[in-house]
């Protein structure tokens, strides 16, 4: 009996210690941890600025009513008072990139501000000059001349970054200098989150505040791989996700604003949508994937290298692409006059087709169609372009059928298909008068048809369900 309690007793007193020496290696863990973090903001913080800029602002010519007209019976008359300016008054952060004085930043923080004035760590303002802007992706670059050595964040690789990685966001939240928060890669590839019309965001739940705009993402070795520039709120305060822009490719367009003062993009010229599984089912396709191109436009890049209508790109310079926006993006990343390796699928077959970019010359040279949902059934009546209603309509020029009539609450109606739109295609075959549409329906595979659709301004191809 006294051997058992004894046995207790041993156990008991291992197994406390071995619960004390757990506790204690998880303490030093974590104390590892705090002393990195700490490490990290020593040497980041003293290149990490404060931005302080200056707009003016226009409140427009306007009227407003004369009382005294009116109340003395003079009927009523409005006066004009002239436009009036104030000044506005803008805060944010930065980060210093080189020892010559270069900072990157956001341009929602420095767009359009008539004074830039730069507060480094050691106290120290500087006026900045504006290097210049990039909305589109909402990248910034400024300058500031010092004779003396200036502070300078490395730049890491954000194409490296892992999810689940620790990262420390650093700036000037509420204009409360030098702070910094820690948090993890929440994710990466956020392409459709609206802060800018081209970017590929990392997401991250460290502390991003207002203030913290343009400042710098770190990773655990104290390197640059994201400017922090926006958070999801519902409230207007934190609430566990912010974005920021990856740096790789923020250099992108840090290196046109210096050399050229602007940013140039490629554009293919083509109209694309995303290919589901009942999309890759009719082309051939084994699996979903890829980027249906459902028109090409004339004299474009995609044009002169060959491609079709009809062609689905799965590849792009040995990158797989499944989203729209992601696609697009890389294609307007790419430095115009570059060539690029496309893989594409077409008629069954696998090819590879080279293209070289074109400068993108104005705000609608990207244009992007998405893929509607799969029609169920048809229901419609189409006329030929010869019509008065065509010619009324201003489709002399174009090829195919005018959709006169679409059955309320049929699936074409349902998904979109309206009166006045043209379906230039049944089953990828042309269609030109009616009895062509009604013979490539009755061709047509009595669960689904395959109609490229048309409203004038873009095209896209739908599969409608004929169950």
């Amino acid at each position: 009996m006294r051997g058992a309690k004894r046995s207790a007793a041993v156990l008991g007193a291992v197994m406390l210690f071995m619960v004390s020496a757990a506790c204690a290696e998880q303490k030093e863990t974590l104390r590892a941890t705090g002393r990195a973090f700490s490490a990290i903001a020593k040497e980041a913080l003293p290149a990490v600025v404060f931005i302080d800029v200056e707009t003016t602002v226009e409140v427009p010519r306007g009227y407003y009513r004369n009382p005294f007209e009116e109340f003395f019976g003079r009927g009523y008359r409005q006066e004009q008072y002239e436009p009036r300016k104030y000044h506005q008054q803008g805060q944010g952060s930065g980060f210093i990139i080189s020892k010559d004085g270069y900072i990157m930043t956001n341009n929602h923080v420095v767009n359009e501000a008539d004074r830039i004035t730069v507060t480094l760590a050691d106290g120290r303002e500087f006026d900045a000059k504006l290097v210049g802007t990039d909305p589109k992706s909402e990248v910034a670059l400024i300058k500031i001349e010092d004779s003396n050595e200036l502070p300078v964040l490395k730049l890491g690789d954000s194409e490296a970054l892992q999810v689940g990685e620790w990262v420390l966001a650093a700036g000037n939240p509420f204009g409360l200098s030098q702070s910094i928060t820690a948090g993890i890669v929440s994710a990466v590839g956020r392409d459709e989150t609206g802060i800018a019309e081209y970017g590929n965001f990392i997401q991250t739940d460290a502390a991003i505040n207002p203030g913290n705009s343009g400042g710098p993402l770190l990773n655990i070795d104290g390197e640059v791989i994201g400017i922090n520039t926006a958070i999801y709120t519902r409230s207007g305060g934190y609430m566990g996700i912010g974005f920021a822009i990856p740096i790789n490719q923020a250099i992108n367009i840090k290196d046109q604003l210096i050399k050229y003062g602007k940013v140039s993009r490629s554009v293919l010229g083509v109209y694309i949508q995303e290919v589901d599984e009942d999309l890759a089912e009719s082309f051939g396709l084994k699996e979903r994937g890829g980027i249906l191109i459902s028109s090409v436009n004339e004299d474009s890049a995609a044009e002169e290298a060959g491609i079709q209508q009809g062609d689905i790109v799965v590849e792009m310079n040995g990158v797989a692409f499944n989203k729209l926006s992601a696609f697009r993006n890389r294609v307007a990343a790419t430095p115009p006059n570059t060539k690029i390796e496309l893989k594409i699928f077409r008629n069954g077959e696998y090819k590879m087709i080279s293209a070289i970019t074109k400068e993108m010359e104005s705000e609608g040279a990207a244009v992007v169609a998405t893929a509607s949902e799969v029609y169920e059934k048809l229901g419609i009546t189409v006329d030929s372009l010869e019509s008065e209603a065509a010619r009324r309509m201003g489709y002399e020029n174009e090829k195919g059928v005018l959709v006169t009539e679409v059955e309320q609450g049929s699936a074409a109606w349902r998904k979109g298909i309206r009166p006045g739109q043209v379906i230039g295609s049944v089953n990828r075959e042309p269609v030109e008068s009616e009895n062509d549409f009604m013979e490539a329906l009755a061709a047509s595979d009595e669960e689904q048809v395959l109609l490229l659709v048309s409203d004038g301004r873009s095209s896209r191809f739908i599969i409608v369900k004929l169950d």
